[in-house]
C-alpha cells in the first residue's frame, strides 16, 4: 500500500517511542491513527500532542498481555473508523540486563506476556479482522536487532523474545491471504525510553527511524531494516552456520529426501 491517506493505521505502544514516531509520520501524510497504551497520562499527552499536529487520531487504554484488551482494542479502531488498513504490534518491554542463569523467572514471564505474547494477540485479533474486512491490509511487529543476533550481552530474556517474534511472523506470514502483507521490524540502537537514560542521546532518533521505515512498509517489504552495521553481527553469523553444513552436512544429490515442506506437499497431493 503506498498511500495511507485516509487509511487507518493501529499501533499498539503508541504513546511513545517508536509507536509514537510512526503515528506523527503516518498522520502527518493524513492516515487517521488508533492507538493504545497502559499509562493514561501518556496516552492523553500523546493524544494532545498529535492532534495539536492536525492528525485524526483516537486512543484507548491497552495492556498487549490480555487478549481481551488487544480484541478491544482492535475492535474500538473499526468502530472508530470503519476499517484498518495497518496494524503495528509495536508494543515492547526490557527489564534489564542480567544472566540467564540469575533471571527470575518472574522476569521471564513479564517480558513474554508482552513481547511475544503481546504480539501474537495482535496478530491474531488485527489478522481475523483483515480477513473478514477483504480489502489489502498489512501487520508488521516489532523485532529486534536482537532477533538477528546477540546485540546486548546478558539480555537472553529479550533477546529470546525478539528471536520468537522473527519466527512468530515469518510463520504468520506463510497463513495469511496475499491481499495482507505481513512482515518484521527490525530496529537497531534507536533512542526511546527502553534504553537507560544516560545512554538514550546516543541512539538514532525515533522519528529518523521512522523515516527510514515507512517507505519499506509502503512497499510491503518482508524484513523492515535501519542499521546498517548489523550486517557486521549478522554475517559472522550466517557464516559459522554456512561452515556447519559444509563440513557436516554438505549437500549431495537427492539430498531433499528429508525436506518437511517437500514430504508435506507430497503427501497432500496424495490425498
Amino acid at each position: 500500500m503506498t498511500d495511507y491517506r485516509g487509511k487507518t493505521v493501529a499501533i499498539t505502544g503508541g504513546a511513545t517511542g517508536i509507536g509514537f514516531a510512526l503515528a506523527k509520520a503516518l498522520g502527518a501524510e493524513g492516515a487517521n491513527i488508533v492507538i493504545g497504551e497502559p499509562r493514561a497520562d501518556r496516552l492523553e499527552a500523546a493524544v494532545a500532542e498529535l492532534r495539536a499536529a492536525g492528525v485524526s487520531v483516537e486512543s484507548t487504554p491497552l495492556d498487549v498481555a490480555d487478549p481481551q484488551s488487544v480484541d478491544a482494542f482492535a475492535d474500538f479502531a473499526w468502530e472508530q473508523f470503519g476499517q484498518v488498513d495497518l496494524a503495528v504490534n509495536n508494543a515492547g518491554i526490557s527489564i534489564g540486563q542480567s544472566p540467564l542463569v540469575d533471571l527470575p523467572l518472574e522476569k521471564l514471564h513479564q517480558i513474554f506476556g508482552v513481547n511475544v505474547f503481546g504480539v501474537w494477540h495482535g496478530c491474531a485479533a488485527f489478522g481475523r479482522r483483515m480477513i473478514a474486512q477483504g480489502t489489502p491490509a498489512a501487520i508488521y511487529n516489532l523485532g529486534s536487532e536482537n532477533s538477528l543476533f546477540v546485540a546486548v550481552p546478558n539480555s537472553a530474556g529479550y533477546v529470546a523474545t525478539k528471536h520468537a517474534v522473527l519466527g512468530m511472523t515469518e510463520a504468520f506470514r506463510l497463513e495469511m491471504p496475499d491481499f495482507i502483507t505481513v512482515g518484521t521490524i527490525f530496529p537497531g540502537f534507536v533512542g526511546t525510553e527502553m534504553i537507560p537514560e544516560a545512554m538514550r542521546g546516543l541512539g538514532m532518533a525515533p522519528d529518523q527511524f521512522a523515516e527510514t521505515i515507512i517507505a519499506q512498509i509502503r512497499a510491503g517489504e518482508r524484513f523492515v531494516v535501519s542499521h546498517a552495521c548489523n550486517r557486521d553481527s549478522i554475517t559472522p553469523r550466517r557464516d559459522a552456520l554456512d561452515k556447519a553444513y559444509d563440513t557436516y552436512a554438505p549437500r549431495y544429490e537427492g539430498d531433499d529426501q528429508y525436506d518437511v515442506g517437500k514430504l508435506i506437499a507430497r503427501l497432500g497431493q496424495r490425498r
